[in-house]
This record gives structure tokens, C-alpha cells and sequence, in this order.
């Protein structure tokens, strides 16, 4: 199994700069869907904001790094959860809370929240964590991971986009709300399609590896939705919060983690194969949940 440590996934330049702005696009999604009274709206919500937070970006990548030392799956597969953790929640949160019959205002308030934090956040998380485990510490130093570029390269992707998007929101609202739709809906099947087709271009390898990745992934996205809930339930949040919550913790934007592996771990196979295949399971899982959730109507009590 320590094979895929050694494996780099066939990519090619031209197809990272595919990727990139697919991810912008998902970015320019969110924004266009997005307005500051969003971020006002956060701050009357200040104890479910903080709880989704605290999560996502604390305990999230905690309980991962214990999963994983629980798992003791390849190195490159270890650090891949690692990042996956260490994301930002993708926009398909908060077409699933809709779904669910969630906190539709709190999950694109957080999600808004939490992409802007990520930018900081996500390389600190990383570093950390990966540093501190055993066998990705290794890892991290062979490719001399640099954090200010990984600020940098992920300002780009999620920072300016997302301001251009809010910005058009904001000066064009009727523009933005006929182009939105399209922008979100098809940079996701964009994404969608880039995975599937970067793992049929891989099969040998992902073949080789299904059955730990399928595990692991199995595990680690279960585990993101039931934190995301419990964490609700344990701070005194209606149901109907705690569903936004769940799917805001729950639901990764693994795209940009895969294009993070790509530009800064030269594609490595655990890393790639890891965040692929969470791309495309944790929405297979977000819907299941949703659709149970939605045969079963919240309390509509808003957050404290």
C-alpha cells in the first residue's frame, strides 16, 4: 500500500489551468448568490456562526487527524483527509440544506463566512496538522510546502472571484441573479466531470486503492455530517440549524483541495485520489441525507 506514496497522477499543465477556473467559477458562483447584508445577517446569528465555525475549522481537522491515525492508511492518503478537512465548505451546502429543510439563510451566511476564513486558515490548518502527524510529516517537508503561496494561490481561486462576484451582485442584482443559476450549476457539473474524468484517466491507480479510499472516505465524510450535527445538538441549536450546520461542515469544496495537490504535491496519488473521490461521494452522501431529512420538517426556530 506504501506504493501510492511514490505514485504521481497523469496531469498536464494545461489541465490544472482547467481546473483553476472551474473552481473560480464555483467561487464567482457563491458570490453572485451573495450579498453583504449575508455577512450582516452572520452576526445576528453569532452563536451558530461561531458553533459551525469552531467546527469546520477546529475540530473537523482534529477528529480527522485522529481518524487517520485510527485508520493508519498510506501517508499520501493520511495528508489527503488532512486537507480534505482542512477545506472550505463547496456551495452544494446550501442547495442541500434547502433540500433538507435547513437554515437556508444561516448555510450561505456561513458558507460565505467560512470561504473568506479559509483563505488563512486552510494553509495553518494544513501545516499543522500534517506537521504533527507521524507519517505525513515527511510529506510536507519533501515538498517544502510554502505557506504564503498556498495564501496566495488560494486567495486567487476563492478571494477574487468572490469579491468580483459580490461586486456584481451588489452593482448588477439582475444580472447576477439571471447569470447565477448557470454559473453555479455549471461549474459544479465542470467539476463533477473533471473528477470522473481525472479518475478514468487514473483507473490503474485508483482500481489498485479503491477499497482503503472508499473506507476512508466512507468514514471521514460520515463522521464531517454527524459533527456538524452534533455540534449543533450539544450548543442548543432548533433543528432547523443544526441541518445547516451538518452539511456546512459535512460538504468540503474537495475540488479545490485537488487542485491544491496538483499545484503544490505535484499530483501525489493518496493526496489526488483521496480528494477526488470525496468530491464526487460526499454529494451521493449530502443527498441521501437530505432527502431522509426532508420527509421529516424542522422546527422553524431561528438560531440564537
Amino acid at each position: 500500500m506504501s506504493d501510492i506514496d511514490s505514485v504521481t497522477l497523469n496531469f498536464t499543465p494545461g489541465s490544472l489551468v482547467a481546473l483553476n477556473i472551474v473552481l473560480a467559477a464555483i467561487m464567482l458562483g457563491i458570490a453572485l448568490d451573495t450579498t453583504v447584508a449575508d455577512f450582516r445577517r452572520a452576526l445576528t446569528k453569532p452563536k451558530a456562526m461561531a458553533v459551525g465555525v469552531a467546527a469546520q475549522f477546529l475540530l473537523l481537522p482534529a477528529v480527522t487527524f485522529v481518524l487517520t491515525l485510527a485508520l493508519d492508511p498510506a501517508p499520501s492518503i493520511a495528508l489527503g483527509m488532512i486537507l480534505v478537512a482542512c477545506c472550505p465548505p463547496g456551495n452544494i451546502s446550501n442547495v442541500l440544506t434547502h433540500r433538507a429543510g435547513g437554515d437556508v439563510a444561516l448555510s450561505v451566511s456561513m458558507t460565505a463566512v467560512s470561504n473568506v476564513l479559509a483563505i488563512f486558515l486552510m494553509p495553518v490548518n494544513l501545516a499543522f496538522w500534517g506537521g504533527l502527524h507521524p507519517d505525513t510529516r515527511a510529506l510536507l517537508r519533501s515538498v517544502d510546502l510554502d505557506a504564503a503561496s498556498m495564501i496566495t494561490e488560494i486567495a486567487l481561486i476563492i478571494g477574487v472571484p468572490f469579491v468580483v462576484g459580490i461586486w456584481l451582485a451588489s452593482r448588477f442584482p439582475a444580472v447576477a441573479a439571471r447569470v447565477q443559476p448557470w454559473v453555479k450549476n455549471g461549474s459544479l457539473v465542470a467539476l463533477l466531470a473533471f473528477i470522473a474524468a481525472a479518475l478514468a484517466g487514473n483507473a490503474s491507480y485508483f482500481a489498485a486503492y479503491v477499497g482503503v479510499v472508499l473506507v476512508a472516505v466512507f468514514l471521514h465524510d460520515t463522521i464531517a455530517l454527524g459533527l456538524g450535527y452534533l455540534c449543533g445538538w450539544a450548543t442548543g441549536l432548533p433543528e432547523y440549524s443544526r441541518r445547516a450546520v451538518s452539511f456546512e461542515v459535512g460538504i468540503r469544496n474537495a475540488g479545490l483541495g485537488l487542485g491544491l495537490v496538483f499545484t503544490f504535491f505535484d499530483g501525489l496519488g493518496g493526496m489526488a485520489v483521496v480528494a477526488g473521490w470525496w468530491g464526487i461521494w460526499d454529494i451521493i452522501a449530502g443527498l441521501v441525507l437530505a432527502t431522509v431529512w426532508s420527509r421529516r420538517p424542522a422546527r422553524r426556530k431561528a438560531a440564537a
